[in-house]
């Protein structure tokens, strides 16, 4: 086989589908029967200079992508394959990965860095090759310049694969060395200063040590803030790209450069191609993040635990800032509205604008105004569409005293412009500042309301109009009266928009039948807002019983269509899942009131019958929404749901199994928690068939993880609604409880996402003991649990003593507390007396500022009293 390697590999990109899909055959009958050589036969490809390109390059994507995978489960396996081969093996294919980085053929020293970093993400935390660095490192000083540049590319992607408590501070400081005298001025090749200044992107969070030597830290930045002003496009780009990470990685030390880099950046903003100017308006964009986050997080007040002080860099810029950011606001581009992922200057510029209002608030308004009054009038479009974007921006941030009589005085002129301006950018944005005004300055939050009876039939009169215009303008208008919408959810029974409701729910469906109604997400804007509409009304319930046959049609016919083909299909999924989410709010809505209730009623079987059709379709967008409409209608038609259970069960198990689209999983987790609610003690003749799916679940290494908490809720849920029925589950349930409670009770050294996951996981296990507890009240069978009690304790004490659980933990957790006394009474009662921590535990709950925390605890301290005493 490994003589024919070479022809296979360039079968495999054949423009004859037969002559491809033999040739890919081969190659996974080969890899199947013999890893080792395949690998092999793959290195010594990529290494061999008189070989073909073509089969070089795939030589070393098949060998990439035997070391990496994105699903966790598969990356793990292949890890665990490649550190099982053979010593000999893999030492001969690093020799060849090695000698190919001196090729002459660009595109096989690149793949051979991207392979080699690969290996060494695997092999270097084993402690294995440690040779490597050291042999990459000699290759920079000699040899021709194209071997140095494959050398800095490798040890940029092997900084981006490796975490840097893996390599020692001495190694790190000498690859830096590398790196920042690649990237200096003297360095005469432009291709060694590109791959230089991009691995030192990678390199910066190896970089702690050296940032905070003064010295060191000044060569960087001066290389760095050097490579700006380089002739080559590309190297100036990779520059600002350090920079913006040097912003958010090391904030705290760039007092000294700030005058430095905001001459550079303004320089760029004003004459820099494109690539290179929205580098460095990110700049900005990212000081203004971590100032945001210091400011939430410690508000004005640094005194003792700020970690980090703010700086105030973007209060000092603002004089020579935001002049420069408003002058980005012109540069829009002719065709931006009509392309969903454009991107461009102006874009930027406005976005950065928004962030700095955030960061300094009522500082901002004078800076803007000026701008604003200047160009709001003027003939040329540019200008007028600038105005708009730069008032649009800045009404996040700033106080609603500040911004309301501004408002008002816009507002009129916001409306006429949507209605009358000739230029299709400028209704966009008109539209999008009115959507903005509704979210931040509208709404049971604000005192002076924006929108009177004086105003409201003029408001709704010019959007549903906006609805008529061109697919992007009358997308942004039903962005405008869903936040319209949502800032009436609080109002109390009579909303300002309850007379309008038939108009504007007319207005919707129209638009949603529109034939270009799949351009600008705009039919999904037009079902999102309705749901909205729905949602914040309470007097048009019998008005939303209108709409029930109605959605009920259109979801009737997506389903009655032809079978079309692939790209029509998918419209037609996303059409039933904004349906079926459609449903959902209206079932809700009809489900919160017993005078609408018994009047839906009429119409469960049908809809019941319709999400079933749309389960036989199997797409997944739809499945998920599909479940969480099913969980509505449970919840509405409680017992009742038994009857729908037969047929549904099959959906049921198949949700449950689907491990690939995990959300579509983990929605119907959920589900089985509300049908647990609806059906209570129906629900046993599933449960066997639940439970064994939900153990497969929990115990399979595929399960993404953020599906875990929900199953073990749902543990709670059924023992909740079954009773001492679960007692067979008892024996399976308890220890994958167990060890999922000792995995997540030691935190230390985790980072933030770490243990926001591990509270969620603790608060799904103690859900679960507090439903079991629950559900085995008073009955014969509690003793039953009396084994499993210590470890509930020792659970509670440890995640008490790592002190990092959150609010909904501690509530749920001080309740289990009470759960475990009051179900098992003087059985627990000796156990809690000897516990740890349940003294203090406890104490600090009833001082809890929380006042559900505090209910529970007041709970829980009669509850252990009672079982004491007994």
């Amino acid at each position: 086989m490994a003589m024919e390697v070479t022809q296979v590999l360039l079968n495999a990109q054949s423009i004859d589908g037969n002559v491809r899909k033999h040739a890919e055959e081969s190659l996974k009958q080969f890899q199947a029967q013999n890893l080792p050589a395949f690998l092999l036969s793959l290195s010594v490809e990529l290494a061999n200079d008189d070989k073909p390109v073509d089969s070089r390059k795939l030589a070393g994507l098949v060998l990439k992508n035997a070391l990496d995978a994105k699903e966790q489960h598969t990356k793990y396996e292949l890890v665990q394959r490649w550190l099982s081969l053979d010593v000999s093996a893999k030492s001969q294919m690093k020799t060849c990965l090695l000698n190919t980085l001196s090729s002459l053929v660009l595109d096989a020293r690149s793949t051979a860095s991207q392979v080699i970093a690969k290996i060494a993400g695997i092999e270097l935390p084993q402690k294995q090759w440690p040779e490597l660095i050291g042999s990459l490192l000699s290759n920079i000083d000699q040899l021709p310049l194209h071997v140095k540049q494959s050398t800095l590319e490798t040890l940029g992607y092997l900084c981006e694969e490796v975490s840097p408590d893996v390599v020692d501070q001495d190694q790190v400081n000498k690859i830096l060395t590398a790196v920042v005298q690649g990237i200096n001025a003297s360095e005469a090749s432009n291709d060694v200063r590109l791959a230089a200044t991009r691995a030192l992107y990678n390199a910066l969070g190896f970089a702690q040590a050296n940032f905070s030597n003064d010295m060191e830290r000044d060569y960087i930045m001066r290389v760095v803030c050097e490579a700006t002003l380089s002739p080559e496009v590309k190297i100036r780009q990779a520059a600002f790209e350090c920079l913006v990470s040097i912003s958010s990685m090391y904030y705290e030390k760039l007092a000294p450069y700030m005058q430095d880099i905001f001459n550079i950046t303004a320089k760029a903003v004003r004459e820099e191609e494109e690539p290179v100017a929205l580098q460095a308006i990110e700049f900005w964009s990212s000081i203004c993040d971590e100032e945001i986050d210091i400011l939430e997080d410690y508000g004005g007040d640094f005194t003792g635990d700020s970690d980090i002080p703010c700086f105030y860099f973007i209060k000092q810029a603002l004089p020579a800032l935001v002049p420069l950011l408003l002058e980005t606001l012109l540069k829009q581009e002719e065709d931006q509205d009509q392309d969903e992922g454009a991107w461009n200057i102006a874009m930027a510029g406005g976005t950065c604008l928004g962030l700095v209002a955030r960061t300094v608030g009522d500082d901002i308004v004078p800076l803007v105004m000026p701008f604003i009054e200047e160009n709001i009038t003027k003939p040329d479009w540019r200008q007028r569409e600038a105005a708009t974007y730069a008032f649009g921006s800045i009404l996040e941030g700033p106080s609603p005293d500040k911004l309301t009589p501004l408002v008002n005085v816009a507002l009129n002129f916001m409306l006429t412009a949507l209605t009358n301006d000739p230029n299709n950018h400028v209704k966009d944005t008109t539209a999008w500042t009115l959507g903005r005004i509704f979210e931040f300055l509208h709404g049971s939050t604000v005192d002076t309301p924006i929108i009177t009876q004086a105003n409201c039939q003029q408001i709704i009169t010019v959007l549903l109009q906006s609805m008529r215009d061109a697919p992007n303008v009358a997308e942004k208008a039903c962005g405008a009266l869903y936040f319209l919408a949502q800032g009436y959810e609080e109002a109390g029974p009579s909303s300002p928009l309850t007379p309008y409701f038939q108009e504007i729910v007319h207005a919707l469906m129209t638009v949603t039948h529109r034939e270009d109604a799949g351009e600008s997400r705009l039919r999904t804007a037009a079902y999102e807002t309705l749901n909205e509409v729905v949602r914040s009304t309470d007097e048009t319930a019998p008005m939303v019983l209108q709409l029930v046959p109605v959605i009920m049609t259109e979801l009737h016919n997506t389903l009655e269509g032809q079978k079309p083909g692939s790209d029509e299909r998918e419209k037609q999924s996303e059409l039933q899942g904004l349906l079926c989410g459609c449903l959902q709010v209206i079932i809700q809505k009809l489900g919160s009131s017993e005078s609408t209730k018994s009047v839906f009623m009429q119409y469960a079987d049908q809809i019941m019958g319709l999400f079933l059709r749309v389960f036989a379709c199997r797409s997944a967008t739809v499945h998920e929404e599909a479940m969480l409409a099913i969980g509505a209608l449970a919840y509405v038609t409680g017992p009742d749901f038994a009857k729908y259970m037969s047929e549904f069960y099959k959906y049921l198990e198949m949700g449950l199994q689907n491990f690939e689209e995990y959300q579509v999983c983990a929605v119907t987790v959920g589900v089985v928690g509300d049908i647990c609610r609806a059906l209570e003690d129906k629900i046993l003749l599933y449960c066997d068939g639940i439970m064994t799916q939900l153990l497969k679940d929990l115990s399979s290494n595929q399960l993404h993880r953020s599906v875990k908490p929900p199953i073990f809720s749902c543990f709670g849920d059924i023992a909740l609604a079954i009773d001492e029925n679960f007692e067979k589950y008892l024996m399976y349930a308890m220890p994958m409880l167990q060890s999922a409670a000792e995995l997540s009770a030691h935190t230390a050294g985790a980072d933030d996402e770490m243990i926001e996951y591990t509270n969620s996981l603790r608060n799904g296990i103690l859900e679960a003991y507090s439903g079991i507890l629950q559900g085995f009240k008073n009955s014969p069978k509690t003793q039953l649990l009396i084994p499993y009690s210590p470890h509930i304790l020792q659970f509670l004490d440890s995640i008490y003593m790592e002190k990092d659980m959150d609010d909904l933990v501690m509530k749920t957790a001080i309740g289990v507390l009470g759960d475990l006394a009051d179900t098992l009474g003087s059985n627990a009662g000796s156990l809690i007396q000897q516990s740890l921590s349940v003294k203090d535990f406890l104490d600090e709950c009833l001082s809890s500022e929380d006042q559900m925390i505090k209910e529970s605890a007041e709970w829980a301290k009669l509850a252990i009293s009672r079982a004491i005493s007994i």
